[in-house]
Order: structure tokens, then sequence, then C-alpha cells
């Protein structure tokens, strides 16, 4: 397994929210989620904003830091395009620009159709501080 792979194993949040980690390479990241009516729906019957947002965001965290220099987010923004709810949504996080202290990412939603259903934009501050993989 890859040792980055096996370093977001510990990302509890997303795994009891059913967020897999289906690839990853320097700035990219592809993560999934099988939608549970139990789990992801809002009241009217469509998956909840927040899971969708989750989604996102963990892909965005394992590909900001991929390069192994601990990144945290300090600002995000969402578009949410479509609703949805059955199925699987996938996210997939694409690094937009690394410089040394900032790095810019782009996540794009889209469900089991290859539809869009958000648009996620992320930038991070880059510490000094190394992860352990």
């Amino acid at each position: 397994m890859n040792p980055i792979h096996e370093y977001f194993l510990r990302d509890y949040f997303a795994a009891r929210n059913g967020i897999e980690l289906v690839d990853v390479s320097p700035g990219y990241a592809r993560v999934h989620m099988t939608v549970d009516p139990a789990l992801h729906f809002n009241a009217v019957g469509a998956v909840h904003g927040g899971a969708i947002f989750t989604l996102a965001d963990f892909a965005f965290a394992v590909a900001s830091n991929s390069h192994g220099t601990v990144a945290m987010g300090i600002n995000v923004s969402i578009s949410y395009l479509k609703a949805v709810a059955e199925g699987e949504l996938i996210a997939e996080a694409r690094e937009v620009a690394l410089g040394p202290r900032l790095a810019s990412y782009r996540v794009d939603v889209t469900d089991s159709a290859g539809d869009a259903v958000a648009l996620f934009q992320g930038m991070v501050y880059r510490k000094q501080d190394k992860l352990d993989f």
C-alpha cells in the first residue's frame, strides 16, 4: 500500500462517513463515497451538503498533504450544482498552484454518471513540519 494512502487511513472522520481513498499521487487525490440514506441524507431526502463538503474536503486534505509537508486549509469555498439521492459520489482534487508557503486546489465532485455535483476550491498554508510517511 502507498505510504500516503496508509497515512490517511488515520482520518477517522472520513472513514466514519463512509469515505474511501481510491488514488493519490503528488498534488492529486481521488476519493469516493457510496450514498447511504441513513448516514448522508438531509430532511428532504437528498445528500446533505455537509456530506458532500466532507467528501471534497478529504480529497483536498490528501492532495495538499501528498508532498509530505503539513498543509492546513486556510480558505475554502464550495458551490453545489446538483442534488443527489443515490449511487456513488467521487471527488477528485487537483493542485492548481504550489508555492513554498501557499498552495491552491480544485476539487470536482461528480455522481455515478459523471455529472457535476459540486465544485470546491481551497487554499492551504504549507508548514515546515514533515509528515511521517
